[in-house]
């Protein structure tokens, strides 16, 4: 009988070793892809909104110096002498957020040059009252080009979302206009106030384009405001912001009633101008200071907004670093898991081939060796069985006679 021949060892397959490897890090490719990409847009979000808070920063200070450059103008075009505590003040305070920012927001030329220009102002009006009032107009000019280098090079002027841009418009391009606008309009009226008929004649124009300045910016700083609050998601803007704005429009439109060019110059009696000059220069002033209670509103506002969008990104870049490494463990597990499971079953094929050499078991063949006939074959052995000689067809068993031998009786 034929014995069946072993199974040798199945030979390891190397595309299922790489298989779950090749698996992995096609499924970790695209993780990886996703959260640099994320972390990429989420980076610069961030940086933006960072540097737009040093803008913010940096108009904090130059809010003081524009009140207390108009404020100098006026008594200097009135001709009294000029305080330089305050604007010494504030321009001492601009010139440390220039230390401190100007590398990052290319500020330092333009506020040398401005700086420059302030000290060389004079502490006490000049004898021609429009020369007063020309210098001081260049000083503004530069102070309002400040305003616009920092709004442009913090990237206010391009922030997405709405609340906070019609914030950064309101306190950085359009307040500053209007304030220095609005002392410009009663200073230029008080000058007209001292000529005579035929020259204040020909400042009608000019006052005229002045109002329109100082009126133009300050209603569309109040729209952009009450934009600022229709569109917002902050539950405290509006509460905040508007009680201060009410108090500023007011004045706006006593100021653009008292301004107006018909009303801010009577040709025909000079006791009715100067009751119009007075009133001008009240509503100005109260305007101004509304101006003042105003813009620190603002500035603190939009910072609030700043910082809390900067605060969500980092919660959502913490976020999106748990889901990674959530998924790059989870990709470890399975790889793993795969990894055991080939390991298993290229264990199960090399196990026959470890060196049994006896004969097969019962249950896979279905043969039993033979016992001798003392009794079973040994262990681990092939039981011998002798051939038996076939008899001839038709005989029996033999007979006594045949059984014996003549030899066999003794």
């Amino acid at each position: 009988m034929t014995v069946p021949a072993q199974r040798g060892p199945r030979r390891p397959n190397r595309t299922g070793r790489i298989l779950p490897l090749v698996l992995v890090v096609a499924l970790l490719a695209p993780v990886a892809f996703l959260f640099a990409q994320q972390r990429r847009h989420t980076g610069e979000e961030r940086d933006l909104m960072v540097r737009e808070r040093l803008g913010v920063e940096y108009l904090r200070s130059l809010g003081p110096l524009t009140l207390a450059l108009v404020e100098a103008q006026s008594a200097a075009v009135a001709g009294r002498t000029v305080s330089r505590e305050s604007l010494g003040k504030a321009v001492e305070e601009v010139a440390a957020s220039d230390a401190r920012l100007g590398d990052a927001l290319r500020t330092h030329e333009r506020w040398t040059g401005l700086r420059a220009k302030l000290e060389a102002l004079p502490e006490k009006g000049l004898t021609d009252p429009q020369a007063t009032f020309a210098a001081y107009g260049e000083a503004t000019d530069l102070l309002l080009a400040l305003h616009r280098k920092v709004r442009e090079a913090s990237g206010l002027i391009r922030d997405q979302q709405a609340d906070s841009y019609y914030l950064q418009d309101a306190v950085s391009d359009e307040l500053p206009e209007s304030l220095v606008a609005t002392g410009r309009l009663g200073d230029l009226a008080a000058v007209a106030a001292e000529l005579p008929d035929a020259q204040r004649i020909a400042m009608v124009s000019q006052l005229g384009a002045l109002w329109t300045s100082a009126i133009s910016p300050a209603n569309d700083l109040i729209t952009n405001l009450r934009a600022a609050v229709d569109s917002t998601d902050s539950t405290k803007l509006g509460a905040t912001v508007l009680a201060p704005l009410d108090t500023y429009q007011r004045s706006i439109e006593r100021l653009g009633a008292l301004a107006a060019p018909t009303s801010a110059v009577r040709l025909e009696d000079e006791a009715a101008t100067a009751r119009a000059l007075t009133n001008l220069i009240a509503a100005r002033t109260a305007a101004q200071e509304a101006a003042r209670q105003l813009q620190p509103v603002i500035l603190d506002e939009l910072d609030a907004l700043l910082t809390d969008r900067i605060d969500q990104l980092d919660r959502d870049r913490r976020l999106a670093a748990g889901a990674g490494i959530l998924a790059v463990l989870l990709l470890g597990a399975l790889a793993a898991v795969l990894i055991t499971a080939r390991d298993r079953r290229i264990g199960r094929d090399r196990r026959p081939a470890g060196g049994d050499t006896g004969p097969p078991a019962a249950d896979e063949t279905g043969w039993d060796a033979p016992a001798d006939r003392h009794g079973s074959a040994p262990a681990g052995t092939v039981a011998q069985v002798e051939p038996r000689m076939l008899q001839p067809a038709g005989q029996g068993r033999p007979t006594s006679a045949e059984r014996w031998g003549p030899f066999d009786a003794r």
